[in-house]
Parts: structure tokens; C-alpha cells; sequence
């Protein structure tokens, strides 16, 4: 009943659609490989996990310093030594290290006769593995580790069980470094109960993006609990704990926290626990665990509800299997290579693995204010991590195609947070922590993007006034530098002057860089005046909408004499100089050559302050190009096109508003071909929690999201012959038919929509929200003249 509960939340109403073909994939979880983008700097993890779960069942890797990991989310394919199985990880951050990674739990062959804390080097507490000995797939993780022990781990939403095992003739142990999460802790505790075969305790941690040179100190602070609970299938042969280098054999409690620095200043710092078996005659133990940001007793609870007593890896394995194939089967492709299949689903797999559930299954779930609330009336669950900087821009209008349900669950769960924090909306939340990282508004673009796209279920007047009031009532915190550049306080940072003078000013802005916030906020403010004008909140709608366009006002026509460039401004009016558009200042993670295409939401504006559409075009065709006319698509030149960071990934689609379509057709084609695709570096950079991922899903379909606050869709020529968008719970579907898809097929020479012939290179919004079918006609050579008249252009 348990593996059926997990399950029963995943069953939802199959939307309608035509007939399967004969080369439709039918299971879509065959051909995730979640070793892809774990090198690379692609920053995923291999371990278990299901669709939004809390559970997170993932390797940690050491390089030879128990303070760090080899990567930001403690995995790396090209490090093969692990220190623990982590109960929790965030999928592609780029912070080194990330977050989470907590409660490492390590198979260790051999006698405890020193604290693991102590073996600061993780010379003797870790073991090495090879990677035929690994085996990665959705809701599973396996490995055989060099010392002859291995474990074998599958997960609920959670919970999870494992199986590890021991070679017959050595010691067996289990560690829990209850302390070592991937930015350290304030404190860990740990509990043995022999007589009950358990072991619980809880981590009180935080810190993401800790150690960042540029603003990360202000987050050395904790912010969540997380409690767990484990039970085993057969009595300890021994235990024992430890606190820094002090080893208690026979011991059944510990305490102490690590910290948030690192090397020295934290090495050799911590506590834990381990537990003992006879593997004589039996060489496998089995562990049943859960896991809660509530309780222990919520932990117990979860486990309680989502896994039956006797069930085996296998069993809760084969469920999760089960899940995400459902999940999975809200896009349905036919045709293609194999690989191309294994990189769309495996994208596919990676954006839905995020929000993340953080309410247990009673509905409680641990306040941005520090104390336990339940879920709200017509909330399923309350769901975390939020990338906006990164996600507003292409995963969050994926979540909203494909389920609108956790959508809109995610927002009322942001909403809650938002008035939990005394009004202010987090950029980028993680667990129940407001961490600040990042710069702008994107909570705003974000909720006003499930709006447009049809999402209902959450508080949307109550969310949009909360947002309203954030856009134009000064907070104390915007003139605070705590964090600052990278993790500035301030959620829309000095706002009386970025109202005053129409920009946020590079030498008083309190933020990251002025000229990026100026960007930042007009996407943000376009987006809720779509918004407010969709709620009949017109007065709202028409400040907000002139607000979308003071990007103009750090526009430089006459920024290099050759060409205008988006540029910082001080307060007094003048341009901060000297400018470079390789450099970097008065932007975030970006050069002014990037962030100069980075106005969505006004591209025909855009194109009449480069001087005209003809020259916009030009310019894009050097941004994507190198002077001898080769391709620079690849990243590592400030002057042209990085794939691998978020404020120029719109940029391929820019020459549909440009009226050159069939560019945007080759380019969007060159960038899938040769920077995506198989194997651990098949992503381009950090997939920052499913975003790059979501660009490669949008990318192949052949559509892609005009502007945050919007449900138009940008075309491109499809990479398949065919695939059905089936939304979750609905009985919507949306085909999209290419039937000369192929490497040489990717201009677009004509489209239908619904059957009748289609002369523009967007969609209205109508299509995304309540389906249809949509048709290419795709040649091998672009066609200079389909979707280019004037008066048909995105705007």
C-alpha cells in the first residue's frame, strides 16, 4: 500500500492526443542517462531521485579535502572516490560548493579505531570506485566501491531504501558524518538505538554559495534542519560515535557542527556516528530511511507513508521507475537518433527535477520565519529551491506547459515564503532560507509567467499586490551593501532612486551592477503589467508597462563610437567609464556585449536604438560569429555568445523580431549540434536548477518563450518528425509535426497551425494555454522570404 501511496499523487488524467505512431518512444525513461552534465561544469548529480522530490540519494566525491567536494553538487565523473551517499542535492548550482549534500552516509570496510572527522585528507574513511561498477538511472543509483563494499540505493518522494553490502571476511561498518554537508554546519546531532536497530538525528545547516569572493561571506548563516531516520533489517554488532578527533566506541550520542569556512579553519571539525554488522553469513544490510525539514517525527512519518515495511530496493526502484516515465511522457518524440532521443529526455528529466517538495505528508513544512506552517487551503504541497536569475527565463514557462498543477503549487509556495519574510520575495531560495544570490526581480517574472501561460491554482491578486508593493515601496534593505555585489540584501536595491532617475545608478545602486539591475527590473516590470493588465488592473498595468522600457536609459548610442552598448550609468547622469563591451562592469556574470541583447520584451525597441532592424541583425550575426564568418557558440569569448550563462540564452531566437528568421533556424541548429549531447559533458555549463536543460527541451521542439510575462512562443525548425506535449491533468495536447526533420531538414519553409497556413515566425499565447496541433514544412536550405513581413514580426 505504501509503494501504491507513492505513486498515487503521480497518476494523473492522460491528456487526449492522436494515435501513437509506430516509432513513438514509448518509455521515455529508457533513454535518461543521469551521468550526463555531471563533468564539465554541467554541476548534476547521478544519485536517485523522483519528479519535485525532497530526497536526493547522491555520492559524495572528495579529491583529498573532507572541506570540499570535486564538484559544486559533490559529484564529478572524472573523480572516482567517494566519502558518503548524501541524502540531498540541487541540481546543476554553480556555487563550489553548491548546497546541500546533506548527511553523507559511507559503507566502510574495516575497523573505526580513529574519528572519520580527524581524517581531514579522507585517506582512510573513503574508498575509490571504477566507473563500470557504476550504474546511474531515474529513481536508482548502484556502485561497487574498490574496498569491496557496495550500495544500492532507490527513493520515494521521502524516503528511500538501500541495500549495502560487505565483503564476508572484513568488518562492516556504516558511517553518518551527520555534520559534513557540502558548506559545512552549525551544529549536527546524532542518535544510536541498538535495541530498535535505529539511528536518527538531524543537521542544522545553510550557507549556500558561502564561500563566494563576492558577497558570499554575508551567508555563512543557517537557515533549515534537516531530520532523519533510519531503520535496519538486523541487529548492530557495534557503535560508536565521534566529535572532532575525539572517537567514543560504545557511544550512542554526538553533537557538534563543522562550520562554514574551510580548509584548515574547518578541518578536522564535526560529528558523527557509526554502527556495525556480523556479515559472516549474511554479507547485506538493508536500511529504510526518511527525511523531513519538520521533525523527527515527520521523518519516521514520511517513511511511514510512501515505503511498505518489507519493501526492497527493487520494489521502491521499480515505482520510481514508474514515476518518472509518467512524468516523463508529457512530451512524446518519434523519430530521431538514439543519441539525440538520450540527450532531449535526459534534459526533459533534469528540468522536472526541480522545485523541490520540503512539506512532509501531513502539509507542515519549516517557514522562511523559523517556524513549522501547513500548506495552504488548495495547496498540494509547498515546493523550494528557486534559481529565478537563472530559471525565469526558460524552466519555469516549461513547468508551466507541462505541470501546471506543481506550478502553481510553486507559486503560492513562494507567496508563502514572500509573507513569512516580512513581504520580500527571495531571488533565489533554498530550502526555507533567503539567500540573495543573484541580482533583479525574478519572482515577478516568474508568477507572471505561470499567469500567462493559464496557471490559476495559487493567490494570484494576493501574490500580485505583494509583488506590486515590493516594485514600488522602498525597503530598508535596499540601501544595505551586506552581500553585495553577489548577494545584495536588497530585493529591488534602492528603489527611490532607480524610480527617480529611471535606472539603477552603478556608484548608489547597492547591487550587483547598475546597468544589469536596470535590465533586470524593466524585464520584471514589463512582465507585471502584462500581468496586472491580464487582472484588470489597468492604472497598475500602464506604470508598469512604461517601466518595462527604462532599459532605454542606459542604452549608450555612443558607447564605442562604432555602436551603442547597454552601459552603467552613475547617479549624476554620466556614463561610467572607460567602457569596454568585454568587460563586466556594472553587469552580473556577463559582459556588456551580452547583456546588450538581453531586452526581450522589447526587441523592435531594441532594434531602433541599434538603427534599424538590417543593422540589429548584422550586429547579431558578429555576436554569433567570429570576424572570418566561423561559428562562436561555445563560450570563453566575452565579445560573442556564451551558452553557458543565462542572460544571452535568448539571444538565437531574436533574429525572428528581426526578420531573418531562417538565421535563428541555423543557429538555434548549430548550438543543439555541437554544444549539447551525450555523455558526462553533454551540457554546455551549469544547468542551474533545469534551466539549460529546459533550453535544449524548447530548442528541439522547434518553440521557445518570446519574454518572461508572456505565453507567446518563438518558432524554430523541430528536431523530430513529430512529438505530442501532453499537460499533466489536462485533456489539452499540443502536436507538433515535422515529418522532414533531419540534420539537413532544419529551415523552415512553411507552417501550419490547427491546419491553416501560419505566415509568422511566433505564436499566440492561446496555443501554449490550450493546445492544438502545429505543423513545419522544413527544407534544406533557408527560406529568405516565410515570416518576414513587417507587420508580422515579434514584438
Amino acid at each position: 500500500m505504501a509503494i501504491g501511496a507513492l505513486l498515487a499523487p503521480l497518476v494523473e488524467a492522460p491528456a487526449a492526443s492522436a494515435a501513437p505512431r509506430a516509432d513513438e518512444v514509448r518509455h521515455p525513461v529508457d533513454y535518461v542517462d543521469p551521468l550526463i552534465g555531471s563533468a564539465g561544469g554541467g554541476n548534476t548529480y547521478p544519485g536517485a531521485n523522483l519528479p519535485f522530490g525532497m530526497i536526493a540519494w547522491s555520492p559524495t566525491s572528495t579529491t583529498g579535502d573532507q572541506t570540499n567536494t570535486a564538484a559544486a553538487n559533490g559529484y564529478s565523473y572524472d573523480t572516482t572516490r567517494v566519502r558518503g551517499f548524501s541524502l540531498t542535492h540541487v541540481n546543476g548550482a554553480g556555487c563550489h560548493p553548491g548546497a546541500a549534500g546533506d548527511v553523507p552516509i559511507m559503507p566502510f570496510v574495516g575497523e573505526v579505531d580513529s574519528s572519520p572527522t580527524a581524517d581531514t585528507k579522507d585517506q582512510k574513511y573513503a574508498a575509490g570506485f571504477s566507473h563500470d561498477q557504476e550504474k546511474a538511472e531515474p529513481g536508482r543509483y548502484r556502485v561497487g566501491l574498490d574496498s569491496g563494499a557496495a550500495a544500492d540505493l532507490a527513493v520515494s518522494e521521502r524516503a528511500g531504501v538501500a541495500d549495502f553490502s560487505f565483503p564476508q571476511d572484513a568488518p562492516a561498518r556504516l558511517l553518518f558524518r551527520t555534520s559534513n554537508s557540502l558548506n559545512g554546519s552549525e551544529n549536527a546531532h546524532i542518535e544510536i538505538d541498538a535495541q530498535r536497530r535505529k539511528v536518527t538525528g538531524w543537521v542544522l545547516t545553510g550557507a549556500f554559495c558561502g564561500r563566494r569572493a563576492n558577497g558570499g561571506e554575508n551567508n555563512r548563516t543557517t537557515y533549515y534542519r534537516l531530520y532523519f531516520s533510519a531503520s535496519f533489517d538486523r541487529a548492530f554488532s557495534t557503535v560508536g560515535t565521534w566529535e572532532n578527533d575525539r572517537l567514543s566506541p560504545g557511544a550512542t550520542t554526538a553533537d557538534g557542527g563543522e562550520g562554514y569556512l574551510t580548509g584548515a579553519d574547518r578541518a578536522g571539525r564535526g560529528s558523527g556516528g557509526y554502527v556495525g554488522f556480523d556479515t559472516t553469513r549474511d554479507n547485506d544490510v538493508r536500511m529504510r530511511l526518511g527525511i523531513s525539514y519538520v521533525s523527527l517525527a515527520g521523518a519516521e512519518a514520511n517513511l511511514r507513508a510512501e515505503i511498505a515495511p518489507r519493501a526492497s530496493v527493487a520494489d521502491v526502484a521499480a515505482a520510481g521507475r514508474a514515476a518518472w516515465d509518467r512524468r516523463l511522457r508529457a512530451i512524446r518524440i518519434s523519430g530521431g537518433s538514439e543519441p539525440r532521443r538520450t540527450a532531449f529526455y535526459t534534459a526533459l528529466y533534469h528540468a522536472l527535477q526541480q522545485p523541490n517538495l520540503i512539506s512532509d505528508t501531513d502539509g507542515r513544512y519549516p517557514g522562511m520565519d523559523g517556524t513549522p506552517h501547513r500548506v495552504e487551503r488548495g495547496q498540494t504541497a509547498q515546493y523550494s529551491n528557486f534559481s529565478g536569475w537563472d530559471q525565469y527565463r526558460a524552466q519555469v514557462q516549461l513547468l508551466a506547459l507541462l505541470q501546471p498543477q506543481v506550478a502553481g503549487d510553486f507559486a503560492q509556495s513562494l507567496f508563502n515564503f514572500a509573507r513569512q519574510n516580512g513581504g520580500v520575495w527571495d531571488r533565489w531560495v533554498h530550502i526555507s532560507g533567503a539567500t540573495h544570490v543573484m541580482t533583479g526581480d525574478p519572482s515577478a517574472a516568474t508568477l507572471a509567467t505561470f499567469y500567462a501561460m493559464g496557471v490559476r491554482n495559487f493567490d494570484a491578486e494576493g501574490a500580485f499586490d505583494s509583488l506590486y508593493r515590493q516594485a514600488t515601496v522602498p525597503h530598508p534593505d535596499g540601501l544595505s551593501d551586506k552581500g553585495c555585489p553577489g548577494q545584495c540584501e536588497g530585493q529591488r536595491p534602492n528603489l527611490a532612486q532607480y524610480l527617480d532617475s529611471g535606472y539603477a545608478a552603478q556608484d548608489a545602486c547597492h547591487c550587483w551592477g547598475g546597468a544589469a539591475e536596470t535590465l533586470e527590473d524593466s524585464v520584471a516590470d514589463d512582465a507585471l503589467a502584462r500581468w496586472a493588465r491580464l487582472l484588470g488592473r489597468d492604472k497598475e498595468a500602464d506604470a508598469l508597462g512604461a517601466r518595462g522600457g527604462y532599459w532605454r536609459h542606459v542604452f549608450n548610442p555612443e558607447a564605442t563610437g562604432a555602436a551603442g552598448y547597454i552601459q552603467a550609468r552613475n547617479r549624476d547622469g554620466s556614463w561610467v567609464t572607460p567602457f569596454d563591451p568585454a568587460s563586466d562592469r556594472g553587469f552580473a556574470q556577463g559582459s556588456a556585449a551580452t547583456y546588450t541583447w538581453m531586452v526581450p520584451q522589447d526587441v523592435q525597441g531594441l532594434a531602433e536604438a541599434m538603427g534599424g532592424r538590417e543593422r540589429a541583425a548584422a550586429r547579431l550575426d558578429g555576436f554569433f560569429h567570429k570576424p572570418d564568418g566561423s561559428w562562436s557558440v561555445r563560450g570563453g569569448d566575452p565579445l560573442r555568445y556564451d551558452p553557458t550563462n543565462e542572460p544571452g540564452i535568448h539571444a538565437p531566437w531574436l533574429y525572428n523580431a528581426l526578420g531573418q528568421p531562417w538565421k535563428t533556424q541555423e543557429t538555434v541548429r548549430q548550438i543543439v549540434a555541437t554544444v549539447y549531447g551525450t555523455g558526462p559533458k553533454g551540457l554546455p555549463g551549469n544547468d542551474d536548477l533545469g534551466t539549460m536543460s529546459a533550453w535544449y527541451v524548447f530548442a528541439a521542439l522547434g518553440i521557445y518563450p518570446q519574454a518572461p510575462g508572456r505565453a507567446e512562443a518563438l518558432l524554430t525548425g523541430p528536431l523530430f518528425p513529430r512529438a505530442v506535449i501532453a499537460p499533466a491533468g489536462q485533456r489539452r495536447a499540443l502536436t507538433i509535426g515535422a515529418p522532414d526533420a533531419s540534420d539537413s531538414h532544419l529551415y523552415v519553409h512553411a507552417v501550419r497551425v490547427n491546419g491553416r497556413p501560419h505566415a509568422t515566425s511566433w505564436l499566440d499565447g492561446s496555443f501554449l494555454r490550450q493546445g492544438g496541433s502545429l505543423s513545419f514544412d522544413l527544407a534544406d536550405r533557408p527560406d529568405t522570404t516565410w515570416a518576414t513581413a513587417p507587420g508580422g514580426l515579434p514584438r
